[in-house]
């Protein structure tokens, strides 16, 4: 059990990212000092809204300059905290070398930030984002779990270079992060492990992530036909950082958490939309037939591999939440609440060029 004092500073690192910039803005609402490390904080416009939300607040950023790749990049911002939330980590599937665009970032990177808590004596936990990739790699997963759903307990075993990388990377990471932990006694680990995360983005100039191409995909026509009930969880961005919050200052949180909403479907998603945004734009009703996606969808993105859509499309996806909600007292969104802010968050930001 773990102790934090507020008035010391927090570290997070990759604080310009989707869940980052959440975290960032609660801590800073706490009054909390954050050290923000970040590739190039020279970059305005990449922090512009940190600052702002800074200036607006009780607490105060200060950024320092870090490489995941970089052995002691993470040394002078760890300097002095006791709280440490690493969130940097690849998120795509348009690479070229998974290798080294998603794994080598991914676990170095955790290693990095890892082996600097060993060697910072302030540090009492470090709270990990890691990923429901690294519990399952494909839906039919859910259905060989004992009760039929998705536990803590479970480690993905499925993923490879090869096949669904970015859910390898995220694993490898994981592990990592516990590797580490177990062979020393100064600091304590938890993971969060989001499912699909959506939700406003804090910075709209950066709409490239994952969650927000399939978001897009639902508005711009590319669903017109209809989307893919293929078998997801669903959690909001603002969620996924409340539950950072919560295992970084909650002193009993131990372990792993799943950290998902709802378990749903692209279709069920796109069906939240339809009574604010059908009208004016291309929204799916239906179902894509799963014979017509296996056709199409491997040209439209390749991480939707023949084998991917038969192990996920049509299937239900399920995943147990509640050690979360039990031990740090989490309550998730509405899924329309989520949908409906994402969504406008794109219109604002003039994504669908209307």
């Amino acid at each position: 059990m773990k102790n934090i004092d507020k008035t010391k500073p927090v570290l997070v690192t990759g604080a310009t990212g989707f869940v980052a910039g959440w975290l960032v803005k609660k801590l800073l609402e706490e009054g909390m000092t954050v050290h923000a490390a970040v590739r190039n904080p020279d970059k305005q416009e990449k922090v512009a809204h940190l600052n702002e939300m800074a200036k607006n607040s009780a607490g105060k950023i200060m950024y320092f300059k870090s490489d995941l790749l970089q052995e002691d990049s993470y040394k002078e911002a760890m300097e002095g905290c006791e709280l440490v939330f690493h969130t940097a980590s690849p998120f795509t599937s348009e690479f070229k070398n998974p290798q080294t665009e998603l794994i080598d970032p991914a676990v170095k990177g955790t290693e990095n930030v890892m082996e600097t808590a060993k060697q910072t004596s302030s540090v009492k936990r470090v709270v990990v984002t890691s990923s429901c990739a690294s519990i399952y790699t494909d839906a039919t997963e859910c259905t060989q779990a004992p009760n039929g759903m998705l536990t803590e307990d479970i480690w993905n075993t499925t993923s490879s270079l090869e096949y669904q990388p970015y859910y390898y990377s995220k694993t490898l990471a994981e592990r990592k992060a516990w590797e580490i932990t177990d062979s020393q006694s100064q600091f304590d680990l938890v993971t969060i492990n989001p499912s699909f995360v959506l939700g406003p983005m804090l910075n709209p100039k950066f709409t490239t992530s994952e969650s927000f191409t399939i978001l897009k995909q639902m508005g711009d026509g590319t669903m017109k036909a209809g989307a893919p009930k293929m078998g997801v969880g669903l959690v909001d961005v603002r969620d996924v950082a409340d539950a950072h919050f919560l295992a970084g200052f909650t002193p009993e949180a131990k372990g792993r958490y799943i950290t998902s909403g709802h378990n749903t479907n692209f279709l069920e998603m796109a069906l939240t939309l339809q009574d604010k945004f059908g009208a004016d734009y291309g929204i799916p009703k239906k179902p894509l037939p799963k014979w017509l996606l296996s056709l199409i969808g491997p040209m439209v993105n390749k991480a939707f591999s023949r084998k991917f859509i038969k192990n996920n499309v049509n299937v239900e996806w399920k995943a147990d939440n509640s050690k979360i909600k039990s031990d740090l007292g989490m309550k998730f969104m509405p899924i329309k609440t989520t949908m409906e802010d994402s969504f406008q968050v794109l219109v604002e930001a003039g994504i669908f060029n209307k």
